[in-house]
């Protein structure tokens, strides 16, 4: 097991969140190069650092902003087919669970209302379940809600409760690890042990892996769902500028 794997699997995410502040400046100028860039923030690289808590995938990881692949797909998506950073009207945003290569860059968007929650993270402004929201109903525009669900046993609440704040018309983007060889979610609440749940659902703290039903378990709640394949619009020579990954579908949910 690599170093930087057996840091993602012992080390409290709170704690990791806190110490990569501190590592990363000094690891984006070692790694500094014009191999691979990050669309993010427009800096390049020779590598990008491997990630996963399973398999680590290779160049995933960007040295200066701590984006991963899916990360960079959604920023990609976000630029280029939607006004998230030009409209002039205010975008009333929440962002669940915000991703540390988001958060700074969207805070002093000025056109964003820009509130994030989570349970535990040390960077969200508001402490509160996702299944038990303290906001009013149809609040906000555009909600973000990234690698979450797989984490919540019941996700069907959390869904509804995503439904519930979210303004009818607006926008919200819930991406989920996705399998899409495999046709139905599969879950079991009796697994328990951190190893097991690991090796059946990718990662200790995931309690089940979704499948392409997932897009319909939303429709069910009652959002209407794009799948976007968003990487067939960028030419095969930026995915891998990009290091994205190819394929991945980009669940983009309307009210």
């Amino acid at each position: 097991m690599s170093i930087f794997k057996s840091i993602l699997n012992t080390i409290p995410r709170p704690i990791l969140i806190k110490a990569s502040y501190l590592v990363r400046p000094i690891i984006a100028w070692y790694l500094k190069g014009d191999k691979f860039t990050d669309p993010i923030d427009g800096k390049s690289f020779k590598k990008f650092l491997p990630y996963g808590y399973g398999k680590q995938r290779e160049n995933a990881l960007s040295p200066s902003t701590l984006s991963l692949e899916r990360h960079r797909l959604m920023w990609l998506f976000l630029k280029n087919e939607t006004n998230f950073f030009t409209s002039t009207k205010k975008i009333k945003t929440l962002h669940i669970a915000p991703e540390q290569c988001f958060l700074d860059l969207f805070r002093k968007q000025e056109n964003l209302t820009y509130i994030t929650s989570d349970l535990e993270s040390p960077i969200a402004d508001v402490k509160a379940d996702i299944c038990n929201l303290p906001f009013k109903d149809n609040e906000f525009d555009v909600i973000f809600c990234n690698h979450v669900l797989e984490h919540i046993p019941n996700d069907t609440k959390a869904m509804q409760e995503l439904y519930r704040v979210l303004k009818k018309g607006g926008m919200g983007i819930f991406q989920i690890p996705q399998d899409l060889s495999r046709e139905k979610t599969f879950e079991d609440n009796s697994i328990t042990d951190r190893k097991k749940r690991a090796e059946i659902f990718g990662q200790y703290d995931h309690v089940r892996i979704y499948g392409r039903d997932y897009f319909n378990k939303l429709r069910s709640i009652g959002f209407t769902v794009n799948e976007v394949d968003y990487t067939k619009k960028i030419a095969p020579e930026k995915l891998e500028q990009f290091c994205l990954m190819q394929n991945e579908i980009l669940p983009v949910c309307y009210k």
